[in-house]
């Protein structure tokens, strides 16, 4: 118990640099008399203070010991981080594989869904992917949630890829009922932990559980799935804007008549936005797709 650890911790101190105080200051009180020595568990004022300033150097030589070891020894902060995730989230095996999925969307307009994956704690980039969706109709988070899932793990165990230990979908009962009803639909349920983490008030929600827990704003469980949610996210919208800027260059140039798909793509390559194509010279233009489909494109944006 605390008491107990206090209690042996005066003791030692006492022993080992021979102090006898008149006054111990202590954060809550131990069935242990000293001779000729007050205890004290004060509530407010210097002494409080005092007592707060001696956790504060403590909780900091304990920060610099830990870092100091596993600097030396990068594996402990894997096997301490591992630990304490597992034991936050009740899971029943080290998360050292966690992919975290988000979709990206303007009222159904070019939607993605992004895939972030870590490992031991840190982010793998090289194995990061991104889903266009294909069978959504409107903005529907969590027809796409469904798809991308499906798309993720049907290819895992087509090519006989590990699964991750711990799934984390970004969102709420709604978007994490619909990431279980995947893993099922694929007899994947139960082979993974799958939770949902809530924006508002950083919520995590877990299958068959209508009541979140709220996991200590300080730990570092909730510092890494919020950074992969975060990540996830980043990574979701930048493939959004990149899909959304070809799609409105292609719409643009999909009104010339003459002008079909390699052409565009050849103007996208080359050109990379539709204001440096309208601003090009009908010679620049020449030189890359020819007279006649210059002709047509100069003096469309030119009339």
């Amino acid at each position: 118990s605390k008491e107990e650890i206090l209690e042996a911790s005066i003791a030692e101190i006492q022993s080992q640099y021979g102090i006898m105080a008149k006054e111990l200051v202590l954060p809550f009180d131990i069935d242990v008399e000293f001779e000729n020595v007050k205890k004290t568990i004060p509530k407010a004022g210097e002494k409080f203070k005092l007592l707060e300033l001696s956790k504060k150097n403590v909780l900091l030589y304990k920060k610099e010991r830990i870092n100091l070891y596993e600097k030396l020894n990068p594996d402990l902060r894997v096997e301490r981080l591992m630990n304490k995730m597992k034991d936050d989230l009740r899971l029943t095996e080290f998360p050292k594989h966690i992919e975290c999925f988000d979709n990206s969307n303007i009222q159904g307009e070019y939607a993605v869904s992004a895939c972030v994956v870590f490992k031991d704690g840190k982010p793998s980039k090289k194995d990061y992917r991104h889903f266009n969706i294909q069978t959504v109709k409107g903005p529907d988070d969590f027809a796409s949630m469904a798809e991308a899932l499906t798309r993720r793990y049907t290819r895992l165990l087509e090519e006989n890829e590990p699964l991750p230990q711990l799934l984390v979908v970004d969102g709420g009962k709604g978007q994490l009922s619909s990431a279980v009803e995947v893993l099922k639909k694929h007899g994947l349920y139960g082979k993974m932990a799958v939770i949902g983490i809530a924006k508002r008030l950083e919520e995590i929600y877990f299958p068959n559980d209508p009541l979140p827990i709220y996991i200590d704003k300080k730990s570092e469980t909730l510092k890494v799935i919020q950074q992969m949610r975060d990540e996830a996210h980043r990574f979701g919208i930048t493939h959004h804007r990149n899909k959304r800027s070809k799609g409105s260059l292609h719409s643009e140039l999909d009104g010339i008549k003459g002008i079909g798909p390699e052409t565009q793509k050849q103007l996208l390559t080359y050109y990379k936005s539709i204001k440096k194509i309208k601003a090009a010279t009908f010679k620049d233009l020449q030189d890359n797709i020819g007279f006649s489909k210059a002709k047509l494109i100069f003096d469309h944006f030119n009339k």
